[in-house]
């Protein structure tokens, strides 16, 4: 196995994320890798904003709903010590964002969490799915346990 210079975390703000930040933080220890990590929004509303865009972290807007996006990704990268130029907020189709900052940053792991779907929501896809089958690099997805216990990494203080 070749030696990862450069991990890419994606997270959803669930309270599985936790979980898969641990794999990823500790991947990051061992290989001596650079961790970077991605909020790809989905799920709230952007007026006049294409997908891809990438949106500032360190400037205000007017949008409560951002605002809490933003809020929520640096403290996570805060928790994590992440560099702040390795921090992506970006509104779009989460798959297709992931694997567009992995190989413009030169990534060579994704790390994301996965519920391991079956049946129809297997056909229909999932964020992982659509990460595993299209990167251009490896990618390591988390199971994770549906009725997982919430933990404090992500939670709002």
């Amino acid at each position: 196995m070749a030696d990862y210079q450069h991990i890419l975390l994606a997270v959803d703000f669930s309270d599985q994320d936790t979980y898969v930040a641990r794999k990823a933080e500790r991947l990051a220890t061992f290989f001596s890798a650079k961790l970077s990590i991605i909020h790809v929004l989905d799920n709230i509303p952007m007026p006049d904003t294409a997908y891809g865009t990438v949106i500032p972290l360190y400037s205000d807007s007017s949008y409560e709903l951002l605002e809490i996006e933003k809020d929520k990704l640096i403290q996570a990268g805060n928790r994590l010590a992440i560099d702040p130029a390795n921090r992506w907020l970006i509104w779009g189709k989460p798959e297709v964002e992931i694997i567009r900052v992995a190989n413009e940053e030169d990534v060579d792991l994704i790390v994301v969490g996965s519920h391991g779907r079956h049946g129809l929501a297997l056909l229909l896809g999932s964020t992982a799915s659509g990460v595993l089958h299209h990167a251009q690099c490896d990618v390591l997805a988390v199971r994770l346990e549906d009725e997982w216990a919430g933990s404090e990494m992500f939670a709002s203080t």
